[in-house]
Formats: structure tokens, sequence, C-alpha cells
């Protein structure tokens, strides 16, 4: 054996080989190019190259929207796990356990506050990493407890959507939630507090149809998809050829259905400019009457 089989061998066979990360590189799902996953979290996961948006933590938006990413998180009300004992190729209540230990969250909806460009409020964030975000009866009553949080801060609620829609596990229950959550925005309303959506990609299905189309304000991040059904579910009922984007941040900016399409960069000053507009008229009118 000679010193070339014994050490510089060896050596350069250490240094071709060193273990790459899996998750060093990120491909955009729109444009297909891959960029640094550490520069996409500094862009806050928007493609540089395309400016696609793609899709966010709970935590991530909840850090991205306070001042300095400090905020305080509320515990959760409990609900039943499992109301319908529901099972089909697995059974729910594992689901929900691999949801949580995937996630690190107990339901699809986080409820934080704190100060938005000085200004108090409370935030909402739909976690489409679990289980796409879809409503059930727990997420109902969280959204519950924000609005009754909102109210008791005497603060404005802001509420990021992004689900899949009812969660079908729990049947006629999830259903429940739409007239329920509705029910916690008319507490905002009667208490003159400003409730504020922004939709991110995708919302869809019964949160579309319930809390999400009751803003005050509709704000929208670029080419998300708004809707109740789907695209192609639409234009398989109706047979004919839907428009060109179709139920998308821009064409309901364009048909009044969403007020503002702001990028994600631009959300914290844009959302602390309104509530601040918001809350200055609310304390006017507190004094006229």
């Amino acid at each position: 054996m000679s010193w070339m089989t014994d050490y510089v061998r060896p050596k350069l066979r250490g240094l071709l080989q060193r273990d790459v990360p899996d998750n060093l590189w990120t491909n955009c799902e729109s444009c297909g190019q891959m960029m640094l996953t550490k520069e996409l979290e500094r862009s806050e996961k928007v493609c540089p190259h395309c400016g696609h948006h793609m899709r966010a933590t709970a935590k991530e938006r909840l850090g991205w929207t306070f001042d300095g990413g400090e905020y305080t998180t509320i515990e959760l009300p409990k609900m039943p796990v499992d109301p319908l004992g529901f099972k089909d190729s697995k059974r729910y209540t594992d689901r929900l356990k691999d949801a949580r230990n995937k996630s690190h969250l107990d339901e699809a909806l986080v409820v934080a506050h704190g100060l938005i460009q000085g200004q108090k409020a409370v935030v909402a964030v739909m976690a489409p990493e679990f289980l796409l975000g879809t409503m059930g009866a727990a997420l109902g009553e969280a959204f519950v407890a924000a609005c009754r949080l909102a109210v008791l801060q005497k603060a404005p609620l802001v509420v990021y959507t992004a689900s899949g829609g009812a969660r079908m596990q729990e049947g006629v229950v999830s259903l429940m939630q739409m007239p329920r959550t509705t029910i916690g925005v008319q507490m905002l309303q009667e208490a003159g507090l400003p409730y504020v959506v922004v939709f991110t990609n995708p919302t869809t299905g019964g949160v579309s149809a319930s809390f999400a189309m009751l803003g005050d304000v509709h704000i929208a991040e670029p080419n998300a998809l708004i809707a109740f059904a789907g695209p192609r579910v639409i234009q398989d009922t109706v047979r004919e050829k839907l428009p060109e984007g179709f139920q998308r941040s821009e064409y309901l900016r364009e048909h009044g259905m969403v007020d503002i399409v702001a990028k994600r960069s631009e959300l914290p000053e844009l959302l602390g400019r309104i509530l601040g507009i918001m809350m200055r008229q609310k304390t006017v009118s507190d004094a006229a009457a």
C-alpha cells in the first residue's frame, strides 16, 4: 500500500462526496426555476424569478405580520375529537394525530395577538399544513374564540384564509361551522371593530362561502385561487370555456369581490395603515355617540 492509496485518495474522496442536504434547493411551482431554500425564506417564499407566492405555514405568516415577529398565541377551546366516529381508508383520529405530529399544531387555525405597525390587533391564520386547512368543529370554535378575544381587547381582527373547504370526516358538523363563524363576525360588527380578510392560495369551499367573504376589507395575495367550487368543476357543469384568470385574485378585484391585491412583502404596512384608519374612525364614532 502506498502513501497515495492510503492517504491522498481517501482525502479526495471525502472532499468530493460531502453530504448535501435534501432541502438545500427548492423548485418554483409556477416557473420551475431552482433557488436556494435560504434565499426563498428570506424573500418570504416569493419566487424571485416569476413572483409566484408559494404556500406558507401559519407560524411563518404570524412572524411576517407582527412587528418584530413578536406575538402571543392563545390556547384554543377543546372540542370532541371525532364526533361521527369516521373511518375511510384510515381512522379520522389517526389522521388528526399524524397532522398534529407533522405540523406541530393542534388545529388548522392559529390565533395570536400583538402589534401590526404599532396597532394592536388579533390575527387568526389558517394552516394549510394541517389537513389542507379544512374546516371542522374545532376550527369553527377557534374562529369564534378569535372574535371574542378581539371584542375583549377592543382590537381589530385580521384573518388569513387558506383552505380546501369543509372537513369531510365531520360531515354535517363541519357544515354547521358556516353559520357559527358568521355569528362570530356579527359579534365584531356589533362591537364596531374592523374585520379584515387576507385571501391566500387557495381559499375554497365552505370557508369562502362563510366568514372569508364577510370582511370589511378584502385583501388578496397575487394569483390566489378564491372560489367555492374549483374552475374545473364549474367548467364541466356549465360546459363552457371560462374567462382567463377566472376565480383568481386579479379577476375578483375587477369584479368587486376583492378590494386590494397586494404582494406578501407589502401586507404588514398595508394592514397597519388600514387598521389605523378604521380604528380612528371607530374612535370618532364612539365620541360622537
